[in-house]
């Protein structure tokens, strides 16, 4: 990867391309540092712990907790490309545009501008409401002026927001929201390394030091080689690809022969990449986002529920089981969305067939279409399965490894040097939950990374083919 950035740096129109993907993304890091008038939310992080905010937070480069311009981040953008793209299947109008070629991906992508403003008013509001029901307001934020100033700026700051993804799509490198989401991830890393060695410094408030500061060590560096292995695993099943052989015939062209080589047809076996991951963590994110902005109280249980939309928010909680079961629903099927409006066997058959290729022991046409629709179905089906297991294992590790494993760790450790009375049960769940609330969203932000670096690595090493190509032109 550094020696395909080194090769593509030395050309003068790759390299302007990096720097203006690279200028755009600083000034998106600095639309997220700058206040709105009237909100002073410096609790909210502690408010919103180990809830789907969290998750959102980071989605948004951490201005969601500190209410910047930017809080509301690339996620309406995302939100109105998964209802554009879906209605464009589902209606036929939509799917006639789509295939107009550019002047019908002009007006839907003027639909995905509409939608995403709707979305924004919707989203602004309830994040408005949300920062007045805990005290987050100036009283001038409290007027009517003040919250269509407060509503208008995070509107502004969505919209801006689309702009920049749509100018580094345009004239940088890259997909622009991907890119924009990976800048979010890693800027969070930061902040998430120091939580864990000011929990090693102070021990959580100074009970008790020793202990909970070796425990922040012990999760520190078991968090570290849980990335590095699934990194590692992430890398390795991207690169894998099955390959179709395919055999062209021979033919003559005046006087010289062209044709009679095997070659293959690969077939990657994670071709859609991060989108569904990204597609499927916005939809589930959706409803439990809505209700939080709505006012409703995150519980620890449910039996301090006092309504039904509190024990529907906790029903839809990384803490329960429903949310990565559909989580892993969610990113198979927009698997094979994905797959569906990116692919086209058809097209591939007959661009074979016009070439004189085909498939040893099947017949060209419609059986070939048919063959790679088949292999195309069985290698999404196991890269959504890749994707998924990423995506749900840390969600699963905590309530059903890492939280009993330390209980069980700090229990044996309290009964063998008799400090039960240092620490409170609560304090003790309390302190448990935040360090495991760290793996929570790891595989999901780790995919995000991965799958980014990763594309934009064949982005680059398309472009410098493309300039390197050595054909009959030389």
């Amino acid at each position: 990867m550094l020696q395909t950035f080194k090769n593509a740096w030395k050309l003068p129109d790759i390299r302007k391309k990096i720097l203006f993907a690279l200028f755009i993304l600083l000034l998106y890091r600095v639309g997220t540092v700058i206040p709105v008038p009237f909100v002073n939310a410096s609790s909210f992080a502690a408010t919103f712990s180990g809830t789907i905010l969290d998750y959102m937070n980071t989605l948004s480069g951490g201005s969601l907790s500190t209410a910047t311009l930017f809080a509301l981040g690339i996620s309406p953008y995302i939100t109105a490309s998964i209802v554009i793209q879906l209605l464009s299947v589902a209606i036929p109008a939509l799917e006639r545009l789509a295939q107009k070629g550019e002047e019908g991906k002009k007006i839907l992508n003027n639909l995905t501008r509409y939608a995403t403003v709707i979305l924004a008013v919707i989203t602004a509001i309830g994040y408005y409401l949300l920062l007045k029901n805990n005290g987050m307001l100036a009283d001038e934020g409290k007027t009517v002026l003040g919250a269509f100033v407060i509503i208008v700026s995070y509107c502004a700051g969505a919209a801006l927001v689309m702009w920049l993804a749509e100018k580094i799509n345009e004239n940088g490198f890259g997909n622009g929201i991907s890119l924009i989401l990976f800048a979010n991830i890693i800027s969070a890393l930061p902040s998430k390394i120091i939580s864990l060695v000011d929990l090693a410094i102070t021990g959580f408030g100074g009970k008790n030091p020793a202990l909970w500061g070796t425990l922040a060590v012990v999760f520190g560096v078991f968090f570290i080689l849980f990335l590095l292995a699934m990194t590692v695993f992430s890398v390795f099943v991207t690169g894998s690809e099955r390959r179709i052989p395919v055999q062209y015939a021979k033919r003559v062209v005046g006087r010289k022969m062209y044709g009679g080589q095997s070659t293959n047809l690969p077939i990657k076996l994670n071709m859609s990449g991060v989108m569904p991951v990204i597609f499927a963590s916005s939809i589930i994110s959706l409803p439990a986002t809505i209700m939080a902005l709505c006012g409703v109280t995150s519980r620890a249980s449910f039996a301090e529920c006092k309504t039904f939309w509190e024990g529907a928010y906790l029903f839809m909680s990384p803490n329960g089981w429903f949310y990565p079961v559909l989580l892993f629903i969610l990113i198979i099927a927009f698997s094979y969305f994905y797959i569906q409006i990116s692919f086209n066997p058809i097209e591939v058959a007959n661009n074979l067939k016009k070439n004189g290729g085909l498939i040893p022991g099947i017949r060209q046409g419609r059986p070939t279409a048919d063959f790679i629709r088949r292999v195309l179905s069985k290698v999404t089906l196991m890269g959504a399965f890749f994707l998924s297991i990423i995506a749900i294992i840390p969600i699963i590790m905590v309530p059903l490894a890492i939280s009993p494993m330390a209980s069980s760790i700090l229990a044996s450790y309290w009964e063998a040097n008799s400090l039960g009375a240092l620490v409170d049960t609560a304090y003790f769940t309390s302190m448990v939950s935040q360090m495991a609330s760290q793996f929570t969203f790891g595989g999901t932000s780790l995919l995000i990374v991965v799958g980014v670096a990763l594309e934009t690595q064949r982005d680059l090493e398309a472009q410098l083919s493309m300039r390197n190509y050595k054909g009959f032109l030389n």
